[in-house]
């Protein structure tokens, strides 16, 4: 594998889709969780993320690089798992709100960007998103957003793998009046998924405390690709 400066492992097509590579090399080295690409072709996307990797960006010397990560532990939501606190059963009570799904990549991502000075997901990657659509009948690349008054109010975005969805990155207004409209967001974004009969949500790196509020539990990545393996293989994948 090539390295870069700052000694992160190269990661090619071939790595992500040979199974002894991913089985004796990747998945057991507990030294390493990131990994580098220039990659940015839907077909590399795709195959980094069936193998259960979760893929940010960042520049290099002026170049902008995929940075799939094995995570050493992930935060999965069991639907029956689920927590909804008092405000947010309030809320939903009150509000009668309403997520919708589809592929709205771009308004979600510039709810990201206006909230978060970091924004990772960038017009490249945005574009190999896109270009996902279409390519695999098995992996779809999903918005999700609330409205109020036609304003976009809280979202994010992921893809769904067969009956997995994992969670990439979302916002949600920091005005007062939207308090709580992004727990509502991911409660309902929860129930539309246990009822279109998903197995898990991967929400990613366990460090965020609304994840564990929400009922995620930690799982660490042997645990987790158990898991992932698993549902690879009742779809009949490997």
């Amino acid at each position: 594998m090539k390295r870069i400066q700052f000694d992160i492992p190269y990661l090619s097509y071939q790595d992500v889709t040979h199974q002894r590579t991913l089985h004796e090399k990747i998945y057991p080295d507990m030294h390493a969780d990131y990994y580098w690409s220039d990659d940015f072709s839907p077909e590399f996307y795709i195959a980094q993320a069936k193998a259960g990797l979760v893929a940010t960006t960042e520049f290099h010397q002026g170049e902008e690089l995929l940075l799939p990560e094995i995570l050493f532990s992930y935060a999965l939501l069991d639907f029956e798992d689920l927590h909804i606190s008092r405000k947010v059963k309030k809320l939903l009570a009150g509000k009668k709100l309403k997520i919708e799904i589809g592929q709205n990549l771009d308004e979600v991502s510039e709810g990201i960007g206006r909230r978060h000075r970091h924004n990772w997901l960038t017009p490249r990657y945005l574009d190999t998103m896109k270009a996902t659509q279409g390519l695999d009948e098995d992996f779809h690349v999903l918005s999700v957003l609330i409205r109020e008054e036609g304003e976009a109010v809280a979202g994010e975005i992921g893809y769904a793998i067969g009956k997995t969805y994992t969670s990439l990155s979302g916002f949600s207004s920091p005005e007062k009046r939207y308090r709580n409209y992004g727990t509502a967001q991911l409660v309902l974004l929860a129930g539309y998924l246990e009822e279109n009969g998903f197995a898990f949500w991967n929400l990613g790196q366990p460090y965020m405390a609304y994840k564990f509020a929400l009922g995620a539990r930690m799982n660490e990545r042997r645990e987790f690709l158990k898991r992932w393996s698993f549902e690879r293989k009742d779809r009949g994948e490997e």
